[in-house]
């Protein structure tokens, strides 16, 4: 990452400056005064003047423990990031490795080929050589445990092993403004991508981030993140959230009640997990609407097109809307491959052209909200890969961007208190930093 990107409390502000230098000036002017008080009490005779004895103390001090430095054989210690478009030699490039032995040995050997394919964005990787970069040790956080990858040289070659990493929970406040995308924003802020995914998804049931978004919009996050070694390894959970999106401000919560269950709420305990997600897609863009008459790109005639179409790239994965059972899983006419899932009550969803279904998506099998059901593709009456998302109300076709959706069950009365109490501190936090942003732009 980019160390000069901008964060929120790095900002320098005229007030700011003037306060501080009016402060400076106070301190001057009281030091001067405190400073002619005292030569004024030390000017003053003391009865006792003639009764002070002077005493010489000597004391032998012992050196603190030096160590000794190999001058001919000295060491570097280099950290540097991962950034998006590194490669694997781009990155050993950065950390000042040349040594050909080494590259030769992370390529062969099979632990230390997992450095080369898990080169994730924001990663601390660290390494240790000599005076003309020969590689001591090289430590990669790995991607799926809390473990690190090491390759050491031990007499003459290398071996290569995974360490347990001591993880430190750290809390981190940052907030930012919508100029572009989400995550333009959230990359200026140095903001890790699984934050920025979590965000969105905390608020699908009231923004679609790609058709909803506003330049101007603000957000304010609290949320986790794991160092070792005071480096940033991995991000946790978002603990705490407020998105403003067209003047309208959402807030979210995560709480874990009392029978293990944890889900997001607002400030007063109403859940934020909808019955029904807004879209099927994270993010995507609407490539034609609900309406009773189209002119359909392949059959050139004019007809109803009662569903949603989504833009997205082949593969993009498509999730179930809401908790269901599927009711119908493969091929159907213009749909091309579809899927069709029953859920509460009168309602049903429908996801055509798909390139393929998930694994385990066959008629009869469960699905809980956001799990992946397919994939994007073009198959049917399809110029081009998109989705075409139906949402029905007693098997009739209705707009899913118009209908209001139902919400899911609330926090129960009982556990409000509890809720509150827990939640407190985060609310703090979130007020705590809208106040500096609004002390900033005065």
């Amino acid at each position: 990452m980019n160390s000069s990107k901008s964060r929120i409390l790095a900002h320098s502000h005229p007030a700011i400056e003037r306060l501080l230098r009016h402060r400076w000036l106070a301190a001057s002017l009281g030091s001067a005064a405190l400073l002619a008080m005292v030569t004024a009490f030390a000017l003053a005779p003391s009865e006792d003047a003639n009764r002070v004895q002077l005493r010489t103390v000597l004391e032998q001090l012992s050196l603190p423990a030096m160590n000794v430095v190999d001058a001919e054989n000295p060491t570097f210690l280099r950290e540097e990031f991962v950034q998006r478009s590194d490669t694997f030699y781009s990155l050993i490039a950065r950390l000042g490795i040349s040594d050909q032995e080494a590259l030769d040995f992370i390529r062969q050997n099979e632990q230390a080929q997992v450095i080369a394919r898990q080169l994730r964005p924001g990663k601390v990787v660290t390494a240790k050589t000599g005076e003309h970069g020969k590689l001591i040790a090289l430590y990669f956080p790995l991607n799926s445990k809390d473990a690190m990858a090491v390759v050491e040289r031990r007499g003459d070659g290398f071996v290569a092993s995974q360490e347990s990493l001591q993880l430190e929970p750290r809390t981190v406040i940052k907030s930012g403004e919508i100029s572009s995308s989400l995550f333009g924003a959230t990359d200026a802020l140095d903001i890790p991508d699984a934050i920025a995914i979590q965000l969105a998804e905390i608020f699908a049931g009231d923004i679609d981030f790609y058709r909803d978004l506003r330049k101007g919009d603000k957000f304010s996050l609290v949320y986790e993140t794991f160092t070792h070694r005071g480096q940033p390894v991995r991000s946790g959970r978002i603990l705490a959230a407020e998105f403003i999106n067209d003047q309208k401000t959402y807030n979210a919560f995560w709480f874990q009640a009392e029978d293990g269950k944890e889900a997001y709420y607002t400030a007063d305990g109403k859940t934020l997990r909808k019955a029904f997600l807004r879209s099927p897609l994270e993010f995507s863009r609407v490539t034609s609407g609900f309406t009773n008459a189209r002119f359909h790109p392949v059959l050139k005639t004019w007809r109803a097109h009662k569903g949603v179409d989504y833009g997205a790239p082949k593969g993009t994965r498509v999730r179930s809307v809401a908790d269901g059972t599927v009711q119908f899983a493969g091929q159907q006419g213009g749909y091309g491959n579809l899927v069709i899932l029953k859920h509460q009550g009168t309602y049903s969803t429908a996801y055509g052209h798909l390139n393929g279904f998930a694994t385990g998506v066959r008629k009869g099998a469960r699905v809980h909200q956001g799990d992946t059901i397919g994939y994007v593709g073009q198959t049917g009456l399809a110029t081009g890969p998109h989705l075409h998302y139906e949402f029905r109300v007693h098997s009739n076709q209705v707009n899913p961007l118009a209908i209001k959706l139902p919400v899911a069950i609330p926090l129960e009365t009982s556990q409000i208190a509890h809720f509150k109490a827990t939640t407190g501190p985060l609310r703090a936090k979130l007020e705590l930093v809208n106040q500096i942003n609004l002390a900033l732009v005065e």
